[in-house]
């Protein structure tokens, strides 16, 4: 009996993005429009701080899910099975992202502008990671270096494996 092979997936793992208490529908919606373009798998929020209808020029809701959680607890009920979840914030003993080896399933939880991620939320993450910089990024903007640095090095990664030297992000698809 022949046995039928299933096709390699394209790719391994998933990635997702969000923000705990968004406090601006800019915001969200600019961090939706970056995971759109960096081929993020989702996008949440957690709790209800802003407009219901973010600023999204790309129209990202057509391509890509935003999920609304009421609180961190529910957001925790629903995290994905073996997903790493990763709080992206300025931080204490936080890894900087330049040296940051992104798991494979990585779910990341970006702070509100205004609040950033309490010490009990970071207590519950499973890794922390900052953007080290000289003052405070807007969340849209950190999202998106964060997502650019993950599909940054696995590029170089899936290019050392294939015996290439390097990849260049802008020559290969936009998918995580």
């Amino acid at each position: 009996m022949t046995q039928i092979r299933q096709p390699r997936l394209p790719h391994r793992g998933y990635v997702g993005i969000g923000i705990y208490q968004p406090k601006k529908s800019p915001n969200l919606g600019g961090l939706w429009r970056a995971a759109l373009a960096f081929g993020a798998d989702f996008v949440f929020a957690i709790g209800e701080r802003y407009e219901p209808q973010a600023y999204d020029t790309a129209k990202s809701w057509r391509h890509l899910p935003l999920f609304h959680y009421t609180d961190f607890e529910d957001f925790l009920a629903h995290l994905p099975h073996e997903a790493t979840l990763v709080g992206v914030e300025i931080a204490e003993g936080a890894q900087p992202l330049p040296d940051y080896v992104h798991p494979e399933r990585a779910v990341y939880l970006l702070g509100a502008e205004d609040l950033g991620l309490s010490p009990e939320i970071l207590a519950r993450c499973h890794e922390i990671v900052q953007v080290p910089t000289q003052i405070c990024l807007n969340v849209a903007v950190t999202g998106a270096l964060v997502l650019y640095d993950r599909q940054a090095k696995r590029r170089r990664a899936a290019a050392l494996a294939n015996g290439h030297a390097t990849a260049s992000p802008a020559t290969e698809p936009a998918r995580l």
